[in-house]
């Protein structure tokens, strides 16, 4: 006997708002249009075409990674696939694993290390801190570890690790392999992945690239692809086996069938990434996540971290005291039509700062429906001196000029 037809199925047009939300979270962001046009083409995953794109989605990877000679592979899968498809490839079953957790997803990383059946060591970082050179040095030095794993950006906690390239260093002069999840990071603010000595860099899509959500890239150093070569053990990873992965993404040959619309995407976003360049996509998320940062403040509200921890690219604002996280979210969402994140622990909420959200109007947008929120909600805050200080720190930064926009002024 079939099972009967299910009722109640409606379109997505009768779930969906009439008005698009605009996505200020900790991810997934806002794309830009000629990567939501891409993310609807398919093509032969096989074909001449694609492996065109291929060699330009890894020439651009390679500026993106900061990087030479970098080995870079695609994921199919969010961003923790390309962090599991690292530590699975880097860590060997048996060797010891020193990771870095400060966070929810720096502990995602140890926890996939144990997983394989490493000797995980974990250093434990005091809620709302960086990582010290000297606590890791001291790890380093007393453990010995093959590997270490590290996020530069926490999004759960907007805490950063601004001494990365330090960290790094380190861990090369104790012969140590370095994973770094730069999920939130990469193309937001500086991560030189050759200049640093980092081994594997992980990246998903949804957020600093401003692409789609799915589809994640990896990049291993010589050193890394050099042990991930020598390795004589078969990996219990199937689709992350990067030897495998290498068959599509240099080969031609097949691994699976890939994300040929995921894959367009990510070419389109490092394509504008690219246009940009990194020096003043750096800026631009700079100056705007300061702005706001400022705005947030003479609001009223308090952030979370403290400056020599913060991280820009996702912002951490405390929640006071007789009100509730989840009530501003939601009322943010139906009044105004913004989207911010709730957090992993810790009694924050948490604004986006990354591609299509550092832009001037959707800052002004945000900061407005989380003041005009929260006063909803009894709570005193100064609304217009938020707006001042968000704009009067927008004005004081000079802004250099996209170079095509530089072109058009010239030109006039």
């Amino acid at each position: 006997m079939l099972i009967q037809v299910p009722e109640r199925i409606v379109p997505l047009d009768s779930i969906l708002p009439d008005e698009p939300l605009l996505m200020m979270g900790a991810g997934p962001v806002p794309i830009p249009a000629r990567v939501a046009a891409a993310n609807g083409i398919v093509i032969n995953h096989l074909g001449d075409t694609m492996a065109q794109i291929i060699e330009q989605v890894k020439i651009m990877s390679r500026y993106v990674f900061q990087t030479r000679n970098g080995h870079i592979l695609g994921v199919a899968g969010p961003g923790s696939a390309a962090m599991e498809m690292a530590v699975a490839n880097l860590v060997v079953p048996g060797s010891k694993v020193l990771s870095v957790c400060n966070g929810f997803f720096s502990s995602r990383l140890a926890e996939m290390a144990q997983r394989l059946e490493a000797e995980v060591v974990k250093l434990q970082v005091a809620e709302g801190e960086a990582a010290s050179l000297e606590k890791v040095e001291a790890y380093l030095q007393q453990h010995k570890p093959q590997v270490l794993t590290i996020v530069q950006g926490e999004t759960s906690n907007t805490v950063c690790n601004h001494n990365l390239a330090q960290i790094a260093a380190l861990a090369k002069q104790h012969d140590c392999l370095v994973i770094v999840d730069a999920v939130c990071t990469l193309s937001t603010m500086p991560l030189e992945m050759d200049e640093w000595g980092i081994d594997a860099v992980i990246t998903g899509g949804q957020k600093g690239l401003s692409c789609i959500p799915g589809i994640s890239l990896i990049g291993f150093s010589d050193r890394a692809w050099q042990h991930i070569q020598s390795r004589k053990d078969q990996l219990r990873h199937w689709c992350l086996d990067a030897k495998l992965a290498e068959q599509f993404w240099y080969k031609k040959s097949y691994h699976y069938t890939a994300p040929v619309s995921g894959i367009l995407a990510i070419h389109e976003a490092m394509r504008l990434i690219i246009n940009e360049t990194l020096p003043i996509r750096y800026e631009r998320h700079l100056r705007c996540s300061q702005a706001l940062q400022a705005g947030i403040e003479a609001l009223g509200l308090q952030l979370y971290v403290e400056p020599s921890a913060r991280l820009n690219s996702v912002v951490g604002i405390n929640v006071p005291a007789g009100v509730e996280g989840k009530a501003i979210l939601k009322y943010m969402s139906a009044r105004y039509r913004v989207e911010i994140s709730g957090s992993f622990g810790p009694n924050i909420i948490r604004i986006g700062q990354m591609g299509e959200q550092c832009r001037a109007h959707n800052l002004f947008r945000t900061l407005h429906a989380l003041g005009a929120s929260f006063i909803s909600m009894g709570q005193q805050l100064d609304l217009p001196a938020g707006v001042a200080a968000l704009e009067s720190t927008l004005d004081k930064y000079e802004f250099p000029l996209h170079p095509e926009v530089e072109k058009l002024s010239i030109a006039r």
